[in-house]
């Protein structure tokens, strides 16, 4: 969903551990840990649970196509680009290939924008493809596990099946050269044919620059019961606006206004409606501002599901029971709202140190992760044709 040429709705959910872009924001409310096993996942460290081997390639699979289009650092699928500045200074990373757990492939597959700034995934099959050939012809990790033991980061609007209309991703499939690799998507929808079972579900990417340049006064008065939202006439988000457009309660547009991410600081709830896909860079925004999110996606797969418990911090509202939200939203007790607001803020985390954490917790690797000697599952030659020329 992250092409302008879409009327779409600004959706909002997200939590500061989060927060790819590393905003200090300063919140005058006291913050509340996440008690539990889940508070335990989200504190642990990853450093001495794994080690990645960050593969060398040319820099015309990332560092040059960064300096041909320097607005690649700033779009929603920018995480790719920061993953890998992450692993090469991260104590994980290691010089010793022998010695990994995982390998990553620094591919900035996304970076390949039109004039409008929309990233083009058409040209991503044919690069990661010829990625590939080259690790696996320079050094032997691959093809002992033909990507068993690999993770990309794909943060395309569905992923690896590199297509940003939903049918097409769909007769797409997933890339068969990952078909036995860890895919770092920020794609979640359960039961699709994008999601690949294990792959670990990340939120899009936020500038904190433009976060930082819309922060309000701490001292702001919120408006104790308004919810914010700005909706297309699709979905779940035309059934929003039909039910609620004129409701005092809801503040809701079919614009983009200039005062959004000042509005989403003075509400109390952020709706997230589900539209193209379930997914929007609003995800960091809105819980970094301290908006607690009303989750409409009854598909959904947030980020970084397995630690944090999202019952605890938003709202889940079924697409059906959309017309009765203002009934659902106003009969959630105080306590409950302050709670919730409490939690938002968190303690400033990372979103690379989750991804790390999440690889961990998939050591140590199983048998059928090594293949035997002259053994081959993946096939070089499936695909569309288009996808088998030279990149």
């Amino acid at each position: 969903m992250g092409h302008g040429m879409w009327a779409s709705c600004f959706l909002v959910i997200a939590l500061a551990i989060l927060n790819i872009g590393a905003v200090a924001i300063d919140q005058t409310q006291q913050t509340e840990r996440i008690s539990g096993s889940a508070g335990d996942v989200l504190e642990d460290d990853p450093i001495g649970r794994l080690k990645v081997f960050v593969y060398e390639l040319p820099s015309k699979y990332n560092k040059k196509i960064l300096q041909k289009d320097s607005r690649c650092l700033t779009h929603m699928f920018a995480a790719e680009i920061f993953m890998h500045r992450f692993l090469l200074s991260s104590p994980v990373r290691t010089l010793n290939p022998e010695e990994a757990d995982w390998f990553y492939t620094p591919v900035y597959s996304t970076c390949d924008l039109t004039p409008n700034g929309l990233p083009l995934p058409f040209k991503s099959p044919r690069m990661i493809r010829s990625a590939i050939q080259l690790i696996s012809s320079r050094w032997p990790y691959w093809n002992r596990t033909e990507g068993a033991d690999h993770f990309f980061v794909v943060p395309h609007d569905f992923a690896a099946c590199f297509h940003y209309q939903e049918e097409k991703a769909i007769e797409r499939g997933i890339l068969p050269l990952l078909q036995r690799a860890t895919l770092v998507q920020t794609f979640g929808q359960r039961n699709h044919v994008c999601l690949k079972e294990g792959s670990i579900i990340i939120p899009p990417y936020a500038p904190p620059q433009k976060m930082q340049a819309h922060l309000i006064p701490p001292d702001t008065p919120a408006r104790s019961s308004s919810t914010s939202a700005v909706c297309s006439t699709t979905g779940a988000r035309a059934s929003v606006w039909e039910n609620f457009k004129d409701n005092p309660l809801f503040d809701i547009s079919t614009e983009h206004p200039t005062t959004y991410y000042e509005d989403m600081q003075r509400a109390v709830f952020c709706l997230c409606p589900l539209g193209w896909a379930p997914w929007s860079p609003r995800l960091v925004e809105g819980v970094v501002f301290g908006c607690i999110p009303v989750i409409i996606a009854d598909d959904i797969v947030l980020p970084f599901a397995d630690a944090i418990p999202w019952d605890e911090i938003g709202v889940f509202v079924a697409e059906e029971d959309v017309p009765r939200l203002d009934t659902i939203l106003t009969s959630i007790p105080q306590e409950v709202v302050l709670r919730k607001q409490r939690l938002l803020p968190g303690q400033p985390g990372d979103a690379f140190h989750q991804i790390l954490n999440g690889l961990a917790r998939k050591l140590p690797h199983d048998s059928s992760t090594y293949l035997r000697p002259g053994e081959r599952v993946l096939d070089w030659n499936a695909g569309p044709v288009a996808d088998l020329k030279p990149w």
